[in-house]
């Protein structure tokens, strides 16, 4: 079986960047296959006393790839579609807001957002590969803490509209290797 007949799998050979590329592409491709055709009243569902919601859920991981590969990526502002919101960067927003959202709409909002963070990934790859400085910064730290430092977190600022360029780190120490704090 090749990846064609299987496109969710990573390749069995091939690079660092292609096993790394297919892993976040396997992940995308099962959250989106797992949320995909239901209705409003199914992406409102909540399970238990949990307030989280697929449709919350979809919102929320928009936000995540514009922001990791954005802001986190290129130091730019976030840009559209998040701009003009009436978020102000709080992590409850994409999971409260997402009950007003059509499906259509949060559909529309995931498969954007992860079309939009292939084509910047590409673009960071054709220019100097995984091994380059990102923008991250530590949400809590008044002066963020650079590549290196045991103080840098990975703690998501994620979509802040106006989360600023702060500090320098390199790619693949804050991909995949950090966890959350």
């Amino acid at each position: 079986m090749t990846n064609s007949e299987s496109p969710w799998e990573p390749p069995l050979a091939g690079t660092e960047v292609e096993h790394l590329v297919g892993a976040l592409d396997r992940l995308r491709a099962t959250f989106r296959w797992k949320a995909d055709g239901l209705d409003a009243a199914a992406l409102r569902t909540r399970v238990g006393a949990s307030s989280l919601t697929l449709g919350g859920l979809l919102k929320h991981l928009a936000a995540v790839e514009d922001s990791t590969f954005t802001t986190k990526l290129t130091g730019q502002p976030i840009g559209a579609p998040w701009e003009g919101t009436a978020w102000d960067g709080g992590n409850d927003w994409p999971f409260t807001s997402s009950a007003a959202d059509t499906p259509e709409q949060l559909y529309a909002l995931w498969d954007g957002a992860v079309e939009r963070s292939r084509a910047r990934l590409d673009a960071a790859l054709a220019d100097g590969g995984l091994d380059q400085l990102v923008h991250a910064a530590t949400p809590t730290a008044a002066t963020p803490a650079c590549a290196g430092s045991s103080a840098t977190s990975s703690r998501s600022t994620a979509g802040t509209p106006a989360t600023p360029t702060c500090c320098a780190r390199r790619w693949t120490d804050w991909s995949l290797t950090s966890s959350p704090a």
